[in-house]
C-alpha cells in the first residue's frame, strides 16, 4: 500500500504571519533562500478553516466554485493487503469529506487513483509467480472491500495507473517541452528539478540533496524519475524514448488533472507522502500547467502507532494489523469512535486500550439512545424533566459542535460537546417509582434524532442498517413477543398478598406485604431467562412493571 518513508531530510520550516515561508537548501555548495508565498483562492469562503500544509498554519477554505470541492487522493499501491495504518488515514479523510458534504453542504468531488503498476508489485508477483496485473487485480478488490466494511465512501471514481499510460505519456512530453525534463541515453526520463529554480520545496525545507536511490544518469541528486526504461520480465509500454513504464509520481499528477485541469481545491494523504511524493507532483503539475499553484490545500493524516512504538504501523517493520483482522474483534463503528477522537493530523496511539475507550464511548451513546426512546415509549417512568434546561443544552451543543468541525475539523472538541449533551439528558433520566407532574417525550425526541444524525455525519451508524438482514424483522417480531409474555409473567409473579403479624410492643396487628410463595419461581424463571439471553446478544432491561430490549452483534445494537 502507498505509505512510504520520505527520501529527505526535512527540517522545521520557520513561518511568517503574512503566510509566507523562508525555504532553505544547498546546492553547488551555495545556501539559497526563496520567498515561496502560497495564493489566496478567489471564490467561494465555505466558513471553515483547515490546516494547509503549504502554510503550517489554519487558512479559510474557499472553493473555486461554489458548494463544489475538487478533491484528489492518493489512493492505495495494491501489492498486499492493507493494515490499520491505511484505514486510519482512509477513515480519517472519509470523515473530513463527509462532515463537508453533510453539514456544510459542500459536494466533494473525489478522485483515487490505484497504483497498479510498481516496483513492490512487480517483485511480489516474482515471489508468487503469478501476473502482476492478477496480483494487482486481487488486492485492488480486497481493498474496494476492507473500504466498504469499515463504511468509507467510495470516490467518484478510481482510476488505475495502468488504464492511463497513453496520458501519462502525453503529459511527460508536454513537460519535456515545457523545458523541465529531459531524456537520457538510458531510457529513462527525468524532471529538471534546476529548471523551476527556487521553486521546489513548496511543501518542505529540503536541508540537503538526497534524491531516488539508484539512478546514475541524472543531472541533479534531486531530480526524479518520470519515466523508467523497461528491465527484463518486466511489464512496459511503448513510449517515445523506448519501452518503459511510469515513474511514481506522474501517475497522480497526470490522472488529477485529467479529471480537474490546471486547478486542484484539495489533495489529501497520509503526511509520510508529503515528500517526496506531493512535492514532486506540485513540481510537475506546474511544470505542466506553466502555473503558479496547483493545488490550494494539502491536508496530510498523522500515523498510527503501536502503543509504545515510536514506528508508525507499516509492513516493512512487521508491526501491523490488517483490516479484516481487525474487523474480528472491533466494529467499524468503534474504529470511528476511535479515529473520532484524535485530531485527524495528529499522530494516534493504537492499542486495547484505545480501543476499549472508543468502546466505551459508543456504549455510552447508544444506552442514552436507548433510554431516551424508553422514556418516549413510556417504558421508563421518571421524576418531572427540566425541559427548559435540556432544549438550552440542546441548542448550545448544535453550534458547539458545528464550531468546532469549522475549525480544522476538531473532532474530539465536537465528540465531547455530544457526550456532555448525554450526560445532562442521563441526569434527568433516573427511574422513579412515582411519576408526579407532566411528562415530556419531545424533548428527548430532539436529542434522540440530534444525536443519531450528527454520528451519521461521522459516518457511526447508531441504527445498524448494515446488518439488516431478511431475517432480520421475524427476528425482531419474536424477541418482542418474548420480551413481551415474560413481561405478564414478570408483572403476575410481582405481585404480592397482605399478611397480618401481630406487634410485640403494643399488641396490634401490623399488614406487611410479601410475594406470593407460590409466584416466586415463576419470578426466578423470568431472571432465569433475562440472564441466559444476555451472553446471546438479548438484553432485558426491566423498568418496573414494563421491560425493554436491545440486540448487540458485536458491538452494533438493534433495539426497541
Amino acid at each position: 500500500m502507498k505509505m512510504r518513508l520520505p527520501l529527505a531530510l526535512i527540517t522545521n520550516v520557520r513561518l511568517l504571519s503574512s503566510g509566507f515561508r523562508i525555504g532553505h537548501w544547498i546546492h553547488n555548495g551555495v545556501t539559497k533562500t526563496s520567498l515561496l508565498k502560497w495564493i489566496k483562492p478567489v471564490g467561494f469562503d465555505t466558513g471553515v478553516k483547515t490546516y494547509n500544509s503549504l502554510t503550517k498554519q489554519k487558512e479559510p477554505l474557499v472553493l473555486a466554485q461554489e458548494r463544489i470541492a475538487t478533491w484528489y487522493s492518493c489512493g492505495p499501491t495494491v501489492y498486499d493487503h492493507a493494515h490499520l495504518g491505511h484505514a486510519c488515514s482512509y477513515v480519517r479523510f472519509d470523515i473530513l469529506q463527509r462532515i463537508l458534504s453533510r453539514l456544510f453542504e459542500i459536494n466533494v468531488i473525489h478522485v483515487m487513483v490505484i497504483t497498479d503498476t510498481d516496483d513492490k508489485i512487480i517483485q511480489r508477483s516474482l515471489e508468487q509467480n503469478i501476473s502482476p496485473t492478477v496480483l494487482a487485480r486481487m488486492h485492488e478488490e480486497e481493498f474496494k472491500r476492507d473500504m466498504q466494511a469499515l463504511r468509507v465512501l467510495p470516490p467518484a471514481v478510481y482510476m488505475r495507473v495502468t488504464d492511463n499510460i497513453p496520458q501519462i505519456v502525453a503529459f511527460i512530453e508536454h513537460i519535456i517541452g515545457n523545458g523541465h525534463g529531459y531524456v537520457t541515453s538510458q531510457g529513462n526520463v527525468y524532471f529538471d528539478t534546476q529548471s523551476i529554480g527556487n521553486r521546489y520545496g513548496k511543501l518542505v525545507n529540503l536541508g540537503g540533496i538526497v534524491g531516488e536511490l539508484g539512478a546514475q544518469d541524472k543531472r541533479d541528486p534531486r531530480d526524479f524519475a518520470l519515466w523508467k526504461a523497461s528491465k527484463p520480465h518486466e511489464p512496459h509500454w511503448e513510449s517515445p524514448w523506448g519501452q518503459g513504464r511510469p515513474g511514481w509520481h506522474i501517475e497522480c499528477s497526470t490522472i488529477a488533472s485529467s479529471v480537474f485541469g490546471s486547478q486542484l481545491d484539495i489533495h489529501s494523504g497520509g503526511i509520510d507522502l508529503a515528500f517526496p511524493h506531493h512535492e514532486n507532483e506540485i513540481a510537475q503539475s506546474e511544470a505542466y500547467h506553466q502555473c503558479e499553484q496547483w493545488g490550494n490545500y494539502f491536508l496530510h493524516s498523522g500515523h498510527l502507532h503501536l502503543k509504545g512504538s515510536v514506528e508508525k504501523m507499516s509492513k516493512s517493520v512487521k508491526n501491523y494489523v490488517t483490516i479484516k483482522d481487525f474487523l474480528e474483534s472491533y466494529t467499524a463503528n468503534e474504529f470511528r469512535l476511535f479515529c473520532l477522537l484524535t485530531r485527524y493530523r495528529s499522530a494516534i496511539d493504537y492499542s486495547d486500550a484505545s480501543m476499549n475507550k472508543a468502546r466505551s464511548t459508543l456504549s455510552t451513546i447508544s444506552a442514552f439512545c436507548h433510554n431516551a426512546q424508553a422514556y418516549m415509549q413510556g417504558h421508563l417512568l421518571c421524576q418531572p424533566i427540566e425541559e427548559g434546561i435540556l432544549w438550552e443544552r440542546l441548542s448550545a451543543t448544535q453550534s458547539s459542535v458545528r464550531k468546532a468541525l469549522a475549525d480544522d475539523f476538531d473532532t474530539p472538541k465536537a465528540v465531547y460537546a455530544i457526550m456532555s449533551l448525554i450526560h445532562h439528558g442521563n441526569c434527568q433520566l433516573q427511574p422513579a417509582t412515582k411519576v408526579d407532574g407532566p411528562r415530556c417525550p419531545a424533548v428527548f425526541g430532539a436529542m434522540l434524532s440530534y444525536v443519531r444524525e450528527i454520528l451519521g455525519v461521522f459516518g457511526v451508524d447508531l441504527l445498524d442498517r448494515k446488518e439488516v438482514h431478511d431475517s432480520s424483522g421475524v427476528l425482531n417480531n419474536v424477541v418482542e413477543e418474548l420480551v413481551h409474555f415474560r413481561s405478564k409473567v414478570h408483572k403476575f409473579a410481582l405481585s404480592v398478598e397482605d399478611q397480618a403479624s401481630q406487634n410485640p410492643q403494643t399488641g396490634s396487628e401490623i399488614q406487611k406485604r410479601h410475594p406470593q410463595r407460590d409466584r416466586v419461581p415463576l419470578l426466578k424463571a423470568c431472571d432465569a431467562l433475562r440472564n441466559n439471553l444476555a451472553p446471546l446478544g438479548v438484553h432485558i432491561k426491566d423498568r418496573g412493571t414494563n421491560s425493554t430490549w436491545e440486540i448487540t452483534r458485536g458491538g452494533e445494537t438493534r433495539k426497541n
